[in-house]
């Protein structure tokens, strides 16, 4: 098995608390602490000849007993004939192992491996905590979780007190976001200063990656990229802009740079559509996108000083719009969901189109209240636009209005049903 996600998502902490778990044994190898470490697969691949090398390493911290140990491979990118050889570990059969990587298959990072060993590998992408995650890290129990639910199923408000205590939850985790180490310091000591600080050297250590391993013609390029975001969420911008990295610039100069940091887990993109009509996937434009940041609390982190307390006390100003709509994004695609906008040159514009209880559905994105125009252009001719219903995520409560279903922003985690 392949952990894959970006840089201090928990990857690490995660899969030994599984192993903890679940095995008597556990043989541990961090490449990039450790590169002396790649020793051990640079020779034979077969199993019981890796297996001696790392015990010749490790001594007895590595005890390999059939069925009662799990090999963990951290960083495994640092050592790609690693990844090779699980193809030969998965024949063998006699013991499990996890790799972690965080710049796995990110260009310009390493060598890549002989080859991947498909079909002896399961690749599952890990993202930094979700909101519900952080509701659970903030005493939020299932079954307060539960109440909100049944308010979503019936349509019916949610009871004022839990209403404002998940509003007030979801602004926390607007600056917060998700990295666990940002997470544990804000329910330990909820010093918003030292939440900040430990984004931003998240934020310094992504940008060491981009010029330490990206390709040396675009290293400075891609760090353009990568700081170019805020502009582009605070503009009024219907898809990402090139020119707004830097003045006059076009697709070929930028658009590797950009997928390196995507690929990097940094980013996600959010596609428009040709047509609102399922299959989402079938209907994206490739080259009109706009580009959200994974983690809502890094986001904010890249923001000037002072916007933490201003979207804790509802003060938005002129990024009310690029924070909500990321929130959302960052909701969505930690659910797993694809990224979709739909804009039209006639100045029909939906913040995101989700496929919801199998239909396709517009989701509009409000930070206090506003008109739902094209929402009802869109929903009045099903003929053209094949939709039928639409949510409006912003400051209310649940309530309904024909085909317009309102609902509470600290919601959109709940909207996962895709049948």
């Amino acid at each position: 098995m392949i952990i894959k996600g970006c840089r201090q998502c928990g990857k690490t902490f995660s899969v030994l608390e599984f192993a903890r778990k679940n095995y008597k044994h556990i043989v541990y190898l961090n490449f990039f602490e450790n590169p002396n470490y790649v020793s051990a697969f640079k020779g034979s691949l077969a199993v019981d000849d890796i297996i001696m090398y790392i015990s010749a390493m490790l001594g007895e911290n590595a005890i390999f007993k059939e069925r009662e140990t799990v090999l963990i491979l951290d960083e495994i990118q640092d050592c790609p004939k690693a990844r090779t050889a699980l193809k030969f570990f998965h024949l063998d059969g006699r013991f499990d192992v996890i790799g972690t990587g965080s710049l796995l298959d990110v260009k310009g990072y390493g060598r890549e491996p002989m080859s991947v060993p498909v079909g002896s590998e399961r690749v599952i992408d890990m993202y930094p905590l979700d909101f519900e995650e952080f509701l659970w890290a903030n005493g939020i129990s299932q079954s307060i979780i539960d109440i909100i639910k049944s308010a979503l199923d019936t349509e019916t408000p949610v009871p004022e007190p839990l209403h404002n205590r998940f509003k007030q939850l979801l602004l926390q985790y607007a600056v917060v976001g998700g990295m666990p180490r940002a997470v544990q310091i804000f329910v330990d000591k909820k010093q918003m200063s030292e939440v900040l600080q430990v984004q931003r050297d998240i934020v310094r250590s992504y940008e060491d990656d981009m010029i330490k391993y990206a390709e040396k013609k675009e290293k400075s390029l891609v760090r353009e990229c990568f700081e170019s975001i805020p502009r582009q969420l605070a503009k009024e911008n219907k898809k990402f802009q090139y020119s707004v990295v830097s003045k006059g610039s076009a697709a070929i100069r930028y658009a590797g740079c950009l997928q390196w940091i995507e690929d990097a887990g940094i980013i996600i993109r959010c596609h428009n559509l040709s047509i609102t009509q399922l299959p989402l996937d079938g209907n994206a434009e490739e080259e009109t996108f706009k580009v959200y940041m994974s983690d809502m609390g890094l986001f904010v982190s890249m923001l000037e000083d002072g916007t933490q307390y201003d979207i804790l006390q509802g003060n938005l100003f002129g990024y009310k719009g690029a924070i909500f709509e990321n929130l959302v994004a960052d909701i969505f695609s930690k659910m797993g969901r694809k990224l979709y906008y739909f804009r039209k040159d006639s100045g029909l514009e939906i913040d995101f189109v989700i496929r919801y209880k199998g239909e396709c559905t517009l989701v509009e994105v409000k930070a206090k209240s506003g008109n739902t125009k094209s929402t009802k252009t869109m929903l009045s001719h099903p003929e053209k636009y094949h939709v039928n219903n639409a949510i409006k995520l912003g400051d209310y409560n649940v309530g309904r209005k024909e085909q317009i279903l309102t609902l509470p922003l600290y919601m959109a985690f709940l909207l996962r049903s895709t049948i």
